[in-house]
């Protein structure tokens, strides 16, 4: 493939419009769900993580800032609406609410599929022969003790 906006375009490297999902979430006794719009992983969020990492803030409010998002795909929070900086009465997010968060921007990325075919790879047959590589050597350490007398 010659790389270029019409073949990348044809290949999918484009996140797109937003994708809605539902997140559910615990607090504390009640189960709670909400409608969100969530952003593919993608130039942008990269962009997130590594001001994030730069500036010393927090990786995943930063993924979550980036990924989660109105129809439109403009961002609903900021990173410090997300730790707690942007209202200190109000607080961080929650821990339940964030996994979710979180879990739900990676199932609409595909990580965990992009995982299993990474292992898969990985695990496969490799492209070297063995069947002339001849028989692997079964040397033992030899165990030397010495008694003092």
């Amino acid at each position: 493939m010659e790389l270029s906006i019409a073949s990348l375009k044809a290949a999918g490297a484009f996140t797109g419009a937003p994708v809605k999902k539902t997140v559910t979430w615990w607090n504390g006794e009640e189960e709670l769900s909400a409608t969100v719009y969530v952003r593919p992983l993608s130039y942008q969020s990269a962009v997130s993580d590594i001001t994030s990492m730069s500036q010393d803030k927090e990786g995943a409010a930063g993924r979550i800032a980036s990924c989660i998002v109105d129809e439109s795909g403009k961002p609903i929070f900021t990173v410090e609406d997300i730790t707690g900086e942007a209202d200190p009465e109000r607080g961080p997010l929650s821990s339940d609410l964030t996994m979710a968060l979180l879990g739900v921007i990676g199932e609409v990325s595909g990580l965990g599929k992009r995982l299993k075919l990474m292992k898969r790879k990985k695990s496969g047959v490799s492209s070297s022969s063995t069947g002339s590589a001849g028989e692997r050597s079964r040397k033992q350490k030899s165990e030397s003790h010495t008694e003092s007398s």
